[in-house]
């Protein structure tokens, strides 16, 4: 009987869930008026024999109509003015056990009987429990249609309190104070600066990764600039420079690349399991793909004067972001590639046909394909050609890889170059470690990119630790040779060995200067966790 009143309670909330809004609902499966009379055959008894029947069916009546009694009074409920609630309520119902609870506009919604049945899978719901769904909606405009928010009406159990605003926690002598609003499903790895990462599940969901939750890399506060008065400088054989608006760097023919940027620490999560490094706690997703647009950096050059010399030469870049002593982000990159046209390095004023978002280089940033992050400056303010590279902290006493055995008594970084490209690299996105997978078959999705404009050709999986391998297949744009700038997306659909209780689930990629990750990370471990590009592995469990 409790499994039939089970069913029967199931099955009144599939309907009143999925098949009804809300104001149909109440009338008809919760009306209370009097002639409201259930259909369906008539039940009669006859007979001793009858009388076990007669009590089950009794009994299911009876359950009946207290499920109908509970959804009457659900229904007068919803009818009564709503109840208010909180922001800070609405944080602390972020899992299964304290109910998962989400705002959109004012109004408040349990979710947590939904979650499972989220088609997006319940994962991805779960970024936006204890917050508002208007930030992965506008990642999402499929979510924004009139069944969807029927769907979801169901499961309101409120309203925000209009006198509800989420103070202010910065003082206005923060320099961090005017840094823009961030989308919340970014995983914060430090917040003044700010640096965060998008969740792996979210990663490779495109091709090109959405604006807002491209991994966001900063050093120091980001600048609010004017796009009217910005001006770019450009320093000019003989110290002559050109002073560049917005509107005269458009007036340059326009190009446009798809670029994949890492920052050097990527990964780095894995590098201080093994042993402490100094850095931020990146795991697999400090890395994103966009689609850039601006003008090339060869011909900006070119107007100034300058050309290729027979002698080496870099050009510095120098950020309009700075600390309280007025010390600026700056990076710089050898002269023969930013000359190259081939190397299609950009002044970046456009990010996926949109302009350039605060967090990433509104208005001006320098784009360099196929070279790590830490020299794709933002927020450009000076361009110069020099003898020698920038001395900028960032480019003489950061971003390079020393051996093992070198530690922070003995490092010196006079004596090893700055990273400029990176090398071959993938990560798994789905499943994440620690998650369980349905026994049967298993799709694993990741990423695989390699430095220098070099192409991934292969990437190969493991299901058991690296003893046996099968090849992923390859999605995303065609790579061009030499000129392969963004990643691959690739996944694999495995059938799951017959009485496995876990799976552990390694990929590696192979590039076509046939580069491949190292198998460990002791070999490539340095003090600062850059370059960490080890083979990765995810450990999950089978459903029995």
């Amino acid at each position: 009987m409790l499994l039939l009143h089970r069913a029967v309670v199931l099955g009144l909330r599939q309907n009143c869930r999925f098949k009804s809004p809300p104001s149909k609902l109440c009338v008809q499966a919760c009306s209370t008026n009097d002639s409201f009379q259930p259909q369906g055959p008539s039940l009669t008894f006859s007979g001793d024999n009858c009388s076990t029947r007669g009590w089950r069916v009794m009994g299911t009546l009876l359950g009946l109509g207290a499920v109908l009694a509970y959804h009457n009074h659900r229904c007068r409920a919803a009818q009564e003015s709503p109840r208010i609630y909180t922001r800070e309520e609405v944080k602390l119902h972020r899992s299964p056990e304290t109910r998962i609870w989400v705002t959109l506009g004012s109004e408040v919604f349990d979710v947590t009987e939904f979650v499972d049945l989220h088609p997006g899978g319940s994962s991805k719901l779960m970024l936006a429990a204890g917050g508002p769904l208007e930030p992965f909606w506008a990642l999402y405009a499929i979510h924004n249609q009139s069944h969807v928010r029927e769907i979801l009406a169901q499961y309101k159990i409120g309203e925000l309190s209009p006198e509800d605003k989420v103070p202010s926690t910065l003082e206005t002598s923060d320099p961090y104070a005017d840094d823009p609003v961030r989308h919340p499903a970014l995983k914060v790895n430090s917040q003044r600066p700010f640096n965060a990462e998008p969740p792996p599940e979210l990663l490779t969901e495109n091709y090109i990764t959405p604006n807002p939750i491209f991994f966001t890399r900063n050093h120091l506060p980001v600048p609010n600039l004017d796009p009217d008065t910005y001006r770019l400088h450009i320093v000019g054989p003989g110290g002559k420079s050109l002073s560049l608006s917005l509107h005269d760097l458009y007036q340059f023919p326009k190009h446009e690349i798809t670029v994949t940027l890492q920052c050097a620490g990527n990964r780095r999560s894995e590098m201080s399991q093994l042993k402490e490094v100094r850095g931020l706690e990146w795991s697999t997703g400090a890395i994103s793909t966009a689609h850039w647009a601006g003008a090339r950096l060869c011909d900006v050059l070119a107007k100034a004067g300058h050309q290729l010399c027979e002698t080496e030469a870099h050009v510095c870049f120098e950020g309009l972001d700075s600390d309280s002593t007025g010390t600026a982000y700056g990076a710089s990159i050898p002269l023969a590639r930013a000359m190259d046209p081939e190397a299609e390095v950009l002044l970046a004023y456009e990010m996926n046909g949109q302009p350039l978002p605060r967090d990433h280089g509104f208005p001006v940033r320098v784009i360099v394909p196929g070279v790590v992050g830490a020299r794709h400056v933002k927020w450009l303010g000076k361009v110069s050609v020099e003898p020698e590279e920038s001395y900028s902290h960032w480019q003489r006493r950061d971003y390079k890889g020393f051996s093992p055995s070198v530690d922070w008594d003995t490092v010196d970084f006079d004596s090893a170059p700055s990273i400029q490209e990176l090398p071959v690299q993938s990560a798994i996105t789905e499943p994440k470690d620690g998650e369980t997978v349905e026994s049967g078959e298993v799709t694993v999705k990741g990423y695989a990119w390699s430095g220098g404009g070099r192409a991934v050709i292969r990437v190969d999986v493991s299901l058991d630790g690296g003893l046996t391998w099968q090849v992923a297949e390859l999605d995303g744009e065609e790579q061009r040779p030499r000129k392969a700038w963004a990643w691959r997306l690739w996944q694999l659909q495995a059938p799951v060995p017959a009485g496995k209780k876990e799976l552990n689930i390694i990929c590696k990629a192979v590039d076509d200067s046939y580069n491949v990750q190292p198998d460990t990370v002791a070999p490539i471990w340095n003090l600062r966790g850059v370059l960490s590009n080890a083979w990765h592995r995810v450990h999950v469990r089978v459903a029995p």
